[in-house]
């Protein structure tokens, strides 16, 4: 099982890879833990990665494939694996689809995370962790059960990304209908596109995921 997972920043995507990279033992593949992996191992797309990064530079989607082609061919994603921000624009995905050629792999479904716009900001400009051990947490949807404490570790100092505002959130959705949201076209177009209610609870999102998942392993294509 190959799997995409699309939708707008605080939809929900790294949470359900992981449920389903768990569930289905297949690992969850995000384009900056690739890069940082690569970099660390020293792979020689891993040392053209470094000197981009470290040059202060964007790695270019050439590099990112060449890594997305490395990780691949290693032996835990030979039943299949789960993108997690990648592909992002209709290029990338282009190229991704030339990989995969040259694999003899392909997609079994792509599925679109849909979230109305204001409960995305709400989410992400709600989110904070605990300074001590990292534990995630929400304004309105988890809040510590004692107020100001930490669950897991006891904590009392709390972050919060300073990107993590409505402002910014904003931005960054509209540079996602700019650049992200074509896809949803082109994986349509392929026949390989399937849209889940983002904004439903975390399981009954994975429910959904694995109902199509379901459908394309027997062949029937999910709306």
């Amino acid at each position: 099982m190959n799997l995409i997972l699309l939708g707008p920043p605080g939809a929900g995507k790294g949470t359900q890879a992981k449920l389903l990279s768990e569930a289905h033992r297949i690992p969850q593949l995000s384009t900056g833990d690739m890069l940082r992996a690569a970099v660390k191992a020293g792979s020689a797309i891993g040392k053209q990665a470094k000197a981009v990064m470290e040059s202060g530079g964007l790695v270019s989607d050439e590099i990112v494939i060449g890594i997305i082609a490395d990780r691949v061919s290693q032996a835990d994603c030979i039943n299949g694996f789960i993108l997690d921000g990648f592909p992002r624009t209709l290029g990338q995905a282009a190229a991704l689809d030339k990989l995969l050629g040259t694999k003899k792999k392909d997609l079994s479904a792509v599925v679109a995370m849909s979230v109305q716009d204001e409960e995305l900001v709400k989410r992400i400009a709600g989110r904070y962790t605990c300074a001590t051990c990292g534990s995630g947490y929400h304004d309105d949807m988890q809040k510590p059960r004692k107020a100001g404490v930490c669950d897991k570790c006891a904590g009392t100092t709390f972050t919060r990304r300073p990107d993590d505002n409505a402002e910014t959130v904003r931005a960054r959705l509209m540079v996602y209908y700019r650049e992200t949201a074509p896809l949803i076209g082109y994986y349509f177009a392929k026949g390989k596109l399937s849209t889940v209610d983002g904004m439903a609870p975390i399981g009954d999102v994975t429910k959904a995921i694995e109902a199509i998942l379901a459908r394309f392993s027997t062949g029937i294509k999910a709306k």
